[in-house]
């Protein structure tokens, strides 16, 4: 796979930069909590917690925690809360008021961002990938979802984005800005037309930084990275992603069967 300038992040799509302050509800924080958000916290929400804690999901430069507010309404604690039998009565609250909300609009910022579509608009899975022209291995994963892609299965977004070389951006702009991007993007990964850049007008370029910022926001550094939902065993949806080519396990995990 590709790689780029690489900041470790120890939980997936949750740098705050994204979306600024998030203690938007409308109770009025107490002071300890202000204090933190004033420090740079970012505020998700408020849960329930015993012996008459209240509960704060926060995250802070994509590192997501728990504060515990004592019951006098004076004093916070920042950490894990445990029970007598030593069960983590934090990690479920953090998955379910930071984690699942962010996640949440993460999926709602791909879909609004500038992707070429590949596959049937009415398939029953959608796959959104950071895709770079001058990649290699995008082009690899192009062809290797074909079977998916034919059989009407899955359709992919292709998320444009100019990272790789200098010509990358011009690259993603002429695909973006081509009369049909779809047909372009086909002829350029299956090989029958190498993409040459050429100028576009600057909307089209605005839309290629804004890909490539959101490359950067979502703490991403490897072309193809590509993002889906899965079923959780309690039924939810969230979102997973595989950044670089997947393993054929992975394959199946993002494909969600084996090949048709």
């Amino acid at each position: 796979m590709h790689l780029k300038h690489h900041s470790a992040i120890s939980c997936f799509l949750l740098l705050t930069a994204l979306w600024g302050t998030s203690a938007s509800y409308a109770d009025e924080l107490p002071a300890p909590i202000q204090a933190l958000a004033d420090q740079g916290l970012e505020i998700h929400g408020q849960f329930d917690a015993p012996g008459g804690l209240r509960g704060y999901g926060a995250s802070v430069q994509g590192q997501d925690m728990a504060i515990y507010l004592t019951p006098d309404g004076e004093h916070a604690l920042v950490g894990t809360l445990m029970d007598s039998e030593g069960n983590d009565l934090t990690e479920a609250k953090l998955d379910e008021h930071v984690r699942a909300p962010l996640e949440a609009q993460t999926w709602q910022l791909l879909s609004e961002s500038h992707w070429v579509q590949d596959g049937d608009v009415d398939a029953p899975r959608l796959i959104y990938t950071f895709t770079d022209a001058n990649c290699p291995y995008c082009q690899q994963l192009w062809q290797d979802v074909r079977p998916w892609v034919d059989a009407g299965d899955v359709q992919l977004r292709h998320i444009m984005v100019g990272i790789l070389a200098p010509d990358s951006p011009g690259k993603a702009a002429t695909i973006l800005g081509a009369d049909d991007p779809a047909a372009t993007l086909h002829a350029h990964e299956s090989g029958q037309k190498e993409i040459e850049a050429s100028a576009q007008p600057r909307e089209i370029e605005e839309q290629v930084y804004a890909n490539n910022q959101l490359f950067e926001e979502l703490g991403l550094y490897a072309t193809p990275t590509s993002v889906f939902q899965r079923e959780t065993e309690d039924g939810n949806v969230r979102l997973d992603r595989i950044q670089g080519m997947p393993s054929d396990e992975r394959m199946i995990d993002m494909m969600g069967s084996e090949a048709p």
